[in-house]
């Protein structure tokens, strides 16, 4: 009788990881080469990529549902698997939110948030590459610590540009809706980010 290969978690975290950091690069190409035009057009790779990741995190819980013997405890793992997939939401979720909102042109560093997005982004895949041997790697705490780094610049930049937004030069209701909106949607995915890396940290020290 052939038995079944046991379903390796820490490979199915590092999948979605994978994906996120796929979206925001695409993501991030976009807004480098912003086209109104193509936008909803460019945007279908990461709307895939967010319907796929719902597809490995319902077999994901399937696995645990029946698996014997967990790596790690299976709340822990539901959480993580939870928080990676806000990351690819939150990407995705901007997606709609530029193409709703009719978005035309970007505004002065629409691409730092992007960028700032896609550092925080690469900083959570590099920390779940490191997690299934976290008691061995020097570089975990150092991409955690990155990530909640970059998250700190995030807000440092959703604040200024809020402030702009409001308080300096935009008459235009509408556009400081839209704005409001979209700056809102880089920061929740910056705090994805980070709750990530932070759920990472505490299981270190849970497992420790």
């Amino acid at each position: 009788m052939i038995r079944k290969k046991k379903y390796d978690f820490f490979k199915a975290m590092q999948h979605l990881a994978d994906d996120a950091l796929k979206a925001s690069g695409i993501l991030t190409e976009i807004i480098n080469n912003y086209d109104p035009a193509k936008f909803s057009q460019d945007c279908e790779m990461i709307n895939k990529i967010e319907s796929d990741g719902d597809e490995d995190v319902k077999k994901t819980m399937n696995e645990l549902y029946v698996a014997f013997i967990t790596p790690i405890d299976r709340e822990d793992i539901v959480q993580l698997v939870d928080k990676l997939d806000n990351i690819i939401d939150g990407i995705n979720g901007l997606t709609y939110e530029f193409y709703y909102l009719n978005i035309q042109e970007l505004r002065p560093d629409t691409d730092k948030f992007m960028n700032l997005i896609n550092e925080a982004v690469e900083a959570v895949q590099q920390s779940v590459a490191e997690f299934s041997h976290f008691k061995n790697s020097k570089m975990l705490v150092k991409n955690i610590d990155n990530t909640n780094r970059i998250e700190s610049l995030g807000d440092e930049l959703y604040t200024k540009h809020l402030r702009t937004l409001f308080c300096e030069e935009e008459n235009d209701p509408l556009t400081v809706i839209r704005w409001q909106k979209i700056y809102g949607g880089f920061e929740r995915v910056l705090d994805a980010c980070e709750d990530c890396a932070d759920v990472m940290g505490g299981l270190v020290i849970k497992n420790s």
